[in-house]
């Protein structure tokens, strides 16, 4: 597996963007952060190069519309 898509998670987010758990959801509920991957029952994940992509320009980061639309872990 490459290192791009090497799952990372949550803890391993907050470290290396230095944001908070509900920063981070909050930004994913904006679209301006990368999206979740769910891994099975309440756990998830991101990829690695989606948080590197995220890193390079953390202002101007927007999530593809279909990611978004997604709503991991949002209410059905």
């Amino acid at each position: 597996m490459s290192d791009a898509h090497r799952i990372l998670r949550r803890r391993q987010v907050e470290e290396r963007t230095g944001l908070s758990r509900s920063t981070i959801y909050r930004r994913m509920q904006a679209g301006t952060f990368p999206p979740a991957i769910p891994l099975g029952g309440r756990l998830v994940g991101w990829r690695a190069g989606d948080i590197e992509q995220f890193l390079e320009s953390p202002a101007r980061y927007r999530a593809p519309a279909r990611e978004r639309d997604d709503d991991v872990g949002g209410a059905p």
